[in-house]
């Protein structure tokens, strides 16, 4: 019987839910292929019907992983109005009870890792950082048009944004009770306003 498409695309679902879980929990270094079987209650040879080797599933994790995160930022940005106000709604980043941001870092933090000594895991990294600069760019430029920044090098400038949006989640999440979430919040909020302060038309 030919495989139904449905059904494998559930399963594959199923899949890089359990690894997802399972990676960040405990790690690349220490995940094995037994644990993930183990995870979603199927035989090493059911998974590999559906990525035939650890690392294609582990990038397929990570693409997912970074699916997420954008479709949850492009969906935040998209409720709140205004290019100034949307660039900040990025606050949900330091949630502990959003369960998909929590539970990545580990997995943001271990591809970093990764991307030190394998160049896979850098292209993921330079990939992640674009998706960013992609997802910055549009407020930027419609605060241009309207008139609430002035003309600027913008993937610049959304890079710089993007910086403030890693550097301060990973202060909060591996910092010890000096970097609170307030801190974050903070810390976010004042460096995101310096970088555009010297375009803002009417600052603040």
């Amino acid at each position: 019987m030919p495989p139904i498409p449905e059904l494998e695309a559930i399963r594959k679902a199923q899949i890089l839910e359990a690894s997802l879980a399972t990676i960040s929990e405990k790690g690349i270094a220490k995940t094995t292929l037994d644990d993930i079987c183990r995870a979603v209650g199927l035989s090493k040879g059911g998974l590999v019907h559906y990525f035939r080797t650890k690392d294609i599933l582990f990038k397929a994790v990570f693409e997912e992983f970074f699916k997420r995160i954008f479709e949850t930022g492009k969906e935040t940005m998209e409720s709140v109005e205004g290019p100034l106000e949307q660039i900040l709604s990025y606050d949900w980043l330091y949630d502990e009870a959003n369960e998909d941001v929590y539970r990545g870092y580990p997995l943001l933090l271990d591809l970093l890792a990764q991307a030190a000594f394998n160049p896979d895991g850098r292209i993921m990294i330079q990939e992640w950082i674009q998706n960013w600069v992609v997802l910055l760019s549009r407020p930027l430029t419609q605060g241009i048009a309207e008139n609430i920044f002035t003309p600027m090098d913008v993937a610049r400038v959304a890079r710089s944004i993007s910086a403030v949006y890693q550097g301060v989640a990973t202060r909060w999440y591996l910092g010890d009770d000096s970097h609170t979430t307030a801190w974050a919040h903070e810390t976010f909020t004042a460096g995101i306003m310096g970088i555009l302060a010297p375009y803002l038309v009417h600052p603040a």
